[in-house]
């Protein structure tokens, strides 16, 4: 559908996973009940996902994720959201008032209907929808998709939609990735580098792989990037250690790739980046710097999994020192990167 009308400006949103809305226990399970009831998060049936969150997950682990909140919460609140609202207003200067920016959480608030209601109420109609994930997965980028067309197509008059593609093999990001992760470098001489990604259950990759002969079938099935594995997340994250690595002049033997946040018992990408620090604690590796590329901002999966919770078992094993590397966060050099990737897959008019 196009509209007669030429455009008076065009909308950016911003999409990010979300957050609580508070540290308290009640918060916490209003918005894990929203992120684990997305049918892209946890793929089950509705009957087995609706038992195993009301009776396995939310009975127990709002409790314990609410004193992991609280142990990165900040004066201004969530990490993610003052990281994402400081973003939304840093693009929005590098693109001169051109295009009007907003952030919208895939669970919580701002929320995407939010967002998208704001844009209406300016009379925006042409809306660029940035998910923040630098990879492809399901469960991140692609709810993050769906969510936008599904919001945007509940509104009376449908805005047009055009939807960044993720961005993990552009000079702008891996480039910005390299820099922040040399200065870190050549700050603290640390002994090993360390990848982490979010990681997924197992399924999610073989289910990007059309042929259902290549994904997770051979042991160097990731190596490189195919035809049959060009959407899958294990593969796009190694395909960005590799390039990292080529622009730190890293040897195979200083740096290691690792998936984290695993959740229940199903099998997800290997190798497991827990396991994966106590292996280099047993080594007694002195000091390990750890930078995580498919985390544009700092959040609870950085900031208490690894900067906290990884840093303890480290050091537990026999290990060091863990130095995080911080994430691109909101600074006027990510802003900048962000602008240059989204204008080369949209005409802004800047």
């Amino acid at each position: 559908m196009t509209h007669s009308q030429p455009h008076e400006s065009t909308g950016i949103l911003l999409v990010n996973t979300g957050t609580p809305r508070s540290t308290d226990v009640a918060d916490v399970r209003a918005y894990l009940r929203q992120f684990l009831s997305d049918p892209r998060v946890i793929d089950m049936p509705a009957l087995g996902r609706w038992l195993l969150l009301n009776f396995v997950i939310l009975p127990f682990r709002p409790a314990r994720s609410a004193h992991a909140y609280r142990s990165i919460w900040t004066e201004r609140g969530s990490p993610l959201l003052t990281h994402g609202l400081d973003l939304a207003a840093a693009l929005q200067t590098e693109l001169n008032d051109v295009c009007q920016v907003q952030l919208g959480f895939q669970y919580g608030e701002p929320s995407i209907p939010q967002a998208l209601e704001r844009f209406a109420a300016q009379g925006i109609d042409r809306i660029i929808v940035v998910p923040l994930f630098p990879h492809y997965a399901a469960a991140s980028w692609g709810s993050a998709a769906q969510g936008a067309m599904q919001a945007a197509s509940d509104l009376w008059v449908v805005p047009t939609l055009q939807i960044i593609s993720p961005f993990w093999h552009t000079s702008e990001f891996l480039d910005l990735q390299a820099e922040r992760i040399a200065q870190a470098w050549a700050q603290e001489q640390p002994d090993h580098l360390l990848l982490s990604y979010h990681g997924v259950p197992e399924r999610h990759c073989k289910k990007t792989d059309a042929t259902a002969q290549h994904c997770l079938v051979k042991s160097n099935c990731c190596d490189t990037l195919t035809a049959a594995n060009r959407n899958c997340y294990r593969a796009q994250c190694m395909a960005t250690s590799r390039a990292l690595a080529l622009r730190l002049g890293l040897e195979p033997a200083q740096i290691t790739t690792s998936f984290q946040s695993r959740l229940g018992r199903v099998p997800w990408i290997r190798p497991y980046t827990d396991d994966v620090v106590r292996e280099l604690g047993a080594r007694k590796v002195g000091k390990l710097l750890v930078a995580e590329p498919a985390f544009v901002a700092d959040c609870l999966e950085t900031l208490e999994e690894i900067a906290i919770r990884a840093r303890d078992d480290f050091r537990q094993a026999g290990g060091g020192d863990l130095v995080l590397v911080p994430s691109l966060n909101a600074g006027g050099d990510w802003a900048k990167a962000l602008a240059a990737i989204i204008q080369s897959q949209v005409n802004l008019g800047v």
